[in-house]
């Protein structure tokens, strides 16, 4: 059903597109309007924990349930956050405050309190949500009039009695509710806006025998005026204990309209941070464009220049410099087929990230639409296939190459393959913790069908076109015999040259890097898609003139193996990816678990290996490019 879903989503993004050319904000779901008593379903998610990265679904603890638990419809990018939307027994009357509300009486056995303990000391947080908003913990900043939300509320706590060392575990029982809604004076009607909790430890008891309908509490009684302001007498978890879930909810009208409801989650705080990226990367950008531009402009003019003018065979014997090798600067590289997947590789990922890019700018990718951004990611995956088969073939007919379908099949298969053999080993750790964060069987169905029902033969549909296209000419020809490669320079080490050319490609995009490691690893919001635009606009241009500029030095020294050495200039700012990574997993996570540790680091070797594809291609096309440019502008006799 998550595949069908999906493939309903892609189905929708053209009107959407429409909508969004009227409206910024672009909702997961229509408003809906709510009379005075209407009913509010509280929908509770995941159990989330940024210690162990591990969600496990709500009614995993033994929380209060309903009579009959109902799953959410939720789309692939949901399933694979390991989001499982289900329904709760808070229910809600619109504008009808409630105090002292009982939901259940739980007597903890040896097994649940063991299980309550443990996700407190993971620091497990509840997550719901109400009308499509995550419910949030208001916490005030020291500076005034300053609010930040916590998503979620936290299973519980850890402390110790006064007067005694032995730190005990304290539950959240009881809740105090915020509904904020915006009312339409005309209609009467209201929107909710804001949905926001006080969690409280509290030791409830009563007088007489128990009744869930009838029981009154003396620790929370709205007849008697007493209600829970705080956890002075909270509830310890301990085997044979008994818990009294209860809550508060009360309705405040808000100033915010239904549009902006969001804007106080996504409220960026700390963007100053974010102009010193964008500045920090366009000094480099502007560092490299003068290089390459004295290259373009200085360098090559006058070298052109005395090339074209070269009379004699005495002068012409007496040439140096990067004409030299143009018998063999288009000399087919080693593995020239392994060359051929990986820039196709590349383009296919290029078009996804640029498209998805152009989504998110627009507003079409809000956070209410949870697990949309994946899905379209995945979609946009599929189905820019074609243009990897048509870039692998292109170039693969460039080499010589006659077996376009193997070149095809390479390209569909070998990225995806590895990625899916990674990501089996990792689905395998989590179903091993009995974490909701495993894929279901029904979910990894549908991804193999959309990888070999759509993607392979999209590919196979590309590289045809490709391949029937008529081959792209060198500028000049190939000499039939090799030319002897002179002693290099130590800075010209293929090895260290390649390092020194990630360097500043990463340079320009670290500090963004940091925020969306913060909202992957952290729960957190990632919504400046505008900021990270333009890094990646940044990014391009960087991956490109890098490589040009180490490029036209390796072809001056009369090196011209440059096919490979241009992809891996650009792409090995990968590896410096997966060493922020690194630093960043033993400075900002606090991660003790192995299988936590293993997921880390095996989704962000993905991470870093999607990088390296991106980027790597970028650089190989602006070497690409360079190299015909300068060749087609000298006269070769």
């Amino acid at each position: 059903m998550a595949f069908w879903r999906s493939l309903a989503f892609s189905a929708i993004l053209l009107p959407l597109f429409i909508h969004g050319a009227l409206c910024f904000y672009l909702p997961g779901v229509a408003p809906q309007d709510f009379q005075k008593g209407d009913s509010l379903q509280v929908k509770v998610n995941k159990l989330t924990s940024t210690k162990t990265q591990l969600p496990y679904t709500y009614y995993s603890l033994p929380y209060c349930a309903p009579e009959k638990i109902v799953d959410s419809a939720e789309n692939l990018g949901e399933v694979l956050r390991g989001d499982r939307i289900e329904n709760s027994r808070y229910v809600f009357k619109m504008r009808e405050p409630q105090m002292c509300n009982i939901v259940c009486k739980l007597k903890l056995d040896a097994k649940t309190a063991k299980e309550f303990k443990e996700k407190i000391d993971d620091e497990y947080r509840v997550n719901m949500i109400l009308d499509n908003l995550p419910l949030v913990v208001p916490i005030k900043r020291v500076e005034p009039d300053s609010t930040v939300y916590q998503l979620g509320f936290h299973v519980g706590l850890k402390g110790q009695y006064t007067g005694s060392k032995e730190e005990k575990h304290f539950i959240h029982n009881h809740l105090a509710f915020t509904v904020k809604y915006h009312r339409d004076t005309l209609t009467e009607s209201a929107r909710i806006v804001g949905f926001e909790v006080k969690p409280f430890s509290v030791k409830h008891e009563f007088e007489g025998k128990w009744d869930e309908q009838a029981t009154r509490l003396t620790t929370c009684d709205p007849h008697a005026k007493h209600t829970v302001v705080n956890s002075n007498t909270p509830q310890e978890v301990e085997e044979n204990k008994e818990i009294i879930f209860t809550y508060d909810v009360e309705f405040q009208e808000s100033d915010v309209k239904w549009a902006s409801r969001w804007d106080a989650y996504l409220l960026m705080s700390d963007d100053q941070i974010h102009w010193f990226s964008i500045v920090n990367s366009l000094m480099i950008v502007l560092f490299l464009s003068g290089m390459v531009a004295m290259i373009m402009l200085r360098t090559l003019y006058r070298d052109i220049s005395k090339y074209n003018e070269l009379e004699t065979q005495e002068e012409a014997q007496e040439e140096t410099g990067w004409k030299l090798v143009h018998g063999d600067v288009f000399r087919p590289p080693n593995n020239p087929d392994l060359l051929c997947v990986y820039v196709g590789t590349g383009v296919q990922f290029f078009g996804m990230i640029v498209v998805t890019m152009m989504f998110a700018v627009l507003g079409f990718l809000s956070p209410s639409n949870r697990g949309g951004l994946m899905t379209v990611m995945l979609l946009l995956w599929v189905f820019m296939g074609i243009f990897a088969g048509f870039a692998s073939a292109r170039l693969y007919k460039m080499f010589k190459g006659a077996e376009w379908k193997k070149i095809a099949l390479k390209t569909a298969i070998m990225f995806p393959g590895i990625v899916s053999a990674i990501f089996f080993v990792l689905n395998a750790l989590i179903w091993g913790q009995k974490s909701s964060g495993a894929v279901p069987f029904g979910t990894m169905f549908a991804l193999i069908f959309l990888w070999f029902g759509i993607s392979v033969p999209l590919v196979f549909v590309g590289a045809y076109v490709g391949f029937k296209r008529p081959a792209t000419e060198n500028p000049v020809k190939t000499n039939k015999i090799p030319r002897q490669i002179p002693e290099q320079a130590w800075y010209m080490n293929p090895v260290f040259s390649i390092l020194i050319g990630g360097i500043l490609p990463f340079g320009a995009v670290f500090i963004e890097l940091f925020f969306i490691l913060t909202s992957i690893w952290l729960n957190q919001f990632y919504y400046i898609f505008g900021f990270l635009f333009l890094v990646f606009a940044i990014l391009i241009v960087t991956c490109a003139e890098i490589t040009i500029v180490l490029c036209y030095f390796q072809l001056c020294s009369e090196d011209y193996l440059w096919w490979w050495r241009s992809y891996l200039t650009s792409g090995s700012s990968a590896f410096y990816l997966f060493l922020y990574a690194t630093f960043y997993f033993f400075t900002k996570l606090e991660i003790t678990k192995l299988v936590s540790g293993l997921l880390y680091f095996g989704y962000m070797l993905i991470a870093s290996y999607a990088f390296f594809v991106v980027t790597g291609s970028i650089g190989f096309y602006a070497c690409f490019w360079f190299t015909r440019l300068i060749y087609s502008s000298v006269k070769i006799d």
